[in-house]
């Protein structure tokens, strides 16, 4: 982490006049029992007290004299004349540009789902809060629920509690300090050479896997694809029934279909 925390320091950084917000690094000039005291160089001495060394206490105290440290400032002139430091707020801003370029590269991540709510999946990475709504689920770790009951919802999503899931970061929330994931994962663009799966256009035979309170779902080979209440022309849709659909749009890896074209039964 450390080796991450300095290519985000400029070779001319210390040369200009600091400020709040910053990520400066120093060397331990001395150590107390509640407080640490580094060297930034031209800008000044800087202290990691109070609150911000208890928070960070077990990370502190393996240091040397002469160790470096990086740390955020927090206060530019506080009671004593010193540069106010935290080091947990350093890690922090470090942890979100390494995440920014996560996003960014699309890197697929291994997360373990923590917790569950009615909206989705809570998790962390990188020690930092994360969310995965019940929309980004795939299609077939999606809670079909009929009439879309929550409490139905909560007890299907309880049971990834402690599962591993393969996600990407879909946005970051600086303000409230979470991220927000992705289990439908955007691959890379492929040649036309390379180009497979299903076209818009194309009619397919599946089995209805799922009705719900906003249509239904039909899997079809390895895929899952839902036929929205505006594409039923037939009623009495029943699980497991087989039928002919056709693909009307695919989009952010989402596949509908519609019943409307093609409705005849296979049994």
């Amino acid at each position: 982490m450390i080796n991450r925390m300095k290519k985000l320091l400029t070779e001319n950084e210390l040369l200009k006049p600091p400020t709040i917000g910053q990520v400066v690094k120093g060397k331990v000039l001395s150590k107390g029992k509640k407080a640490i005291f580094l060297d930034l160089g031209a800008i000044g001495t800087g202290v990691i007290y109070g609150r911000e060394f208890l928070e960070s206490k077990d990370q502190l105290k393996n240091l040397k004299i002469g160790d470096e440290v990086l740390a955020k400032i927090i206060d530019l002139d506080n009671e004593e004349g010193l540069i106010e430091l935290s080091v947990k707020e350093a890690s922090q801003e470090v942890t979100f540009e390494i995440l920014k370029e996560k996003k960014k590269s699309g890197e697929v991540l291994k997360v373990k789902i923590l917790g569950a709510n009615k909206g989705g999946l809570l998790t962390e990475v990188l020690g930092i809060p994360a969310f995965l709504p019940v929309s980004q689920l795939k299609p077939e770790h999606y809670p079909k629920v009929e009439n879309g009951d929550k409490n139905q919802i909560l007890k299907r999503l309880q049971k990834f509690i402690g599962k591993e899931l393969e996600v990407q970061v879909l946005n970051i929330l600086s303000e409230s300090r979470q991220l927000i994931l992705t289990e439908r994962i955007k691959k890379k663009e492929k040649t036309p050479s390379q180009l497979e799966g299903p076209k818009v256009g194309e009619v397919v035979e599946g089995e209805i896997s799922a009705i719900t309170s906003f249509g239904a779902f039909v899997k079809f080979g390895d895929l899952e694809g839902l036929v929205p209440f505006s594409e039923y022309n037939m009623d009495n849709l029943k699980v497991g029934e087989r039928v002919r659909v056709k693909i009307i749009e695919i989009k952010d890896d989402k596949i509908y279909l519609s019943l409307k074209l093609e409705n005849e039964k296979f049994h």
